[in-house]
């Protein structure tokens, strides 16, 4: 983890490239959790920074959007 950021900036800089990936597909928040299996109101949160995603979701989440993991939180 970046050592200048708090626990809350990460999850919301990973939260703010899930929906930047989403919408460039045309996707939905309920149409993201449906093809990962969530529920919607959990990729609302994930986006908004709110949850503390695991590593599967978070995997499974770049599966559908067809990215790769560092590109949902780059190194700066």
């Amino acid at each position: 983890m970046d050592t200048n950021k708090n626990k809350s900036e990460v999850l919301r800089d990973i939260g703010k490239n899930i929906r930047q990936y989403r919408k460039q597909k045309g996707w939905s928040q309920e149409d993201l959790a449906f093809e990962c299996e969530f529920h919607r109101t959990y990729i609302g949160a994930v986006e908004r920074g709110e949850k503390n995603i695991t590593i599967l979701n978070l995997l499974k989440i770049k599966e559908q959007l067809g990215v790769r993991l560092v590109d949902l939180y780059p190194e700066e």
